[in-house]
């Protein structure tokens, strides 16, 4: 009875905080050039029409004629001028935004890394700092800075994008807006110098901009849109209750490359679930930090760090059987969906493991957990 009337209490205050909040739009694009920087220009046009009071927190134009011209008249909050390594840097001045407190702002480079020493590391915990003030924020950013889906961008372009954007901060925003072109139509404005310099042209022609980059990366700017889509409208009207209860674990191991894939799949699952998820990783004998390369330590770390940032919870455990330590843990958090790389084994040894596995099929089958064997 306690317990349910801390829940409740928990409810509301979750629902007033949410209430306080500022709401979040997104505009997402398969790469640069596509015209976020514009569209959210003609917004604030719109708005500023309408009577709200909306400010320029970031705009990045590229020295784009037709988005330059977009910002001329528009009230834009003066950047922070920052020193760093002898040069003079500018940053978005977050705490005179929350001091101005206009109803929106617009901000730009959504996956930016701040100059060091600013309070926060990413332009989006920026964001998150505004949105907590109860500013409303516009922003945009490109499908390749979203965190889960680097490895497929960089299958596509074979460039591995540095800067990203954990899953759940497209996970927070209240509108996801895709801004859409044909490849052919990004690529005749590539051309007329609309996305870069001439001297800049051929080469991002020969490389990123690409007819075939450019249609799968639209695919997967369109997938990711309607998957927000179909998150929301599942948590917020289908079946609210019964999403929140799905729980993932990702089991982990010290292999850099199966453990990355593994965190990031389960993260998207987690995402779409709009749940709790986890991730195991067993320090068995042979995974003894006296044992494997200090690479493979650092990896680890690393991975850790990837599944924080993207809203795993760490579980860490020593123990001789991996298959109980799964078998536990599933028991103790009520996970639903168990997820593990592909092993990379010889016939042999799958079959000399066979009655481990049979025993963690039938015990995770006994508990209503699924197993997913991520490739």
């Amino acid at each position: 009875m306690e317990q349910e009337k801390q829940n409740n209490a928990q409810h509301f205050l979750d629902l007033i905080q949410k209430s306080r909040r500022g709401k979040f739009k997104v505009y997402i694009g398969m790469s640069a050039g596509v015209g976020k920087t514009y569209r959210m220009l003609q917004e604030t046009r719109t708005l500023l029409r309408n009577g709200i009071d909306v400010k320029i927190g970031f705009i990045e134009t590229h020295n784009r004629k037709e988005t330059h011209e977009l910002l001329e008249g528009l009230p834009v909050i003066p950047r922070r001028k920052l020193f760093y390594k002898g040069k003079e840097l500018e940053e978005m001045d977050v705490q005179a935004i929350i001091s101005l407190r206009p109803e929106v702002v617009i901000v730009d480079e959504l996956a930016h890394t701040n100059i060091e020493g600013s309070a926060n590391e990413k332009r989006w915990q920026d964001v998150f700092e505004l949105l907590d003030a109860g500013i409303n924020v516009i922003s945009a950013v490109n499908i390749q800075h979203i965190e889960s889906l680097n490895q497929e961008v960089k299958n596509i372009t074979k460039i591995e994008v540095q800067e990203r954007i954990p899953d759940l901060v497209l996970a927070q925003a209240d509108e996801v807006v895709n801004i859409d072109l044909t490849a052919e139509e990004l690529i005749n404005r590539l051309k007329e110098g609309k996305i870069y310099p001439q001297d800049k042209i051929q080469t991002a022609l020969n490389n990123f901009f690409q007819s075939d980059h450019i249609l799968q990366l639209r695919e997967l700017a369109l997938k990711e849109v309607a998957s927000q889509v179909n998150r929301k409208v599942e948590t917020e009207v289908i079946r609210p209750n019964v999403m929140k209860h799905e729980r993932f674990m990702a089991c982990i191991s010290s292999n850099e490359k199966t453990a990355k894939n593994v965190i990031r799949k389960t993260a998207r699952l987690a995402n779409y679930y709009h749940s709790k998820w986890y991730v195991l990783y067993v320090e068995t004998p042979l995974e003894n930090p006296n044992k494997i390369a200090l690479n493979k330590q650092r990896h680890l770390i690393n991975n850790f760090k990837l599944a924080t940032e993207l809203g795993a919870e760490i579980i860490k455990i020593k123990n001789t059987s991996i298959a109980k330590s799964i078998i536990d843990q599933v028991e103790q958090r009520k996970i639903t969906t168990v997820c593990i790389g592909l092993p990379r084994v010889s016939l042999w040894t799958v079959i000399l493991s066979t009655n481990i596995f049979n025993t963690l099929l039938k015990k995770l089958a006994s508990k209503n957990t699924d197993l997913v064997i991520l490739s």
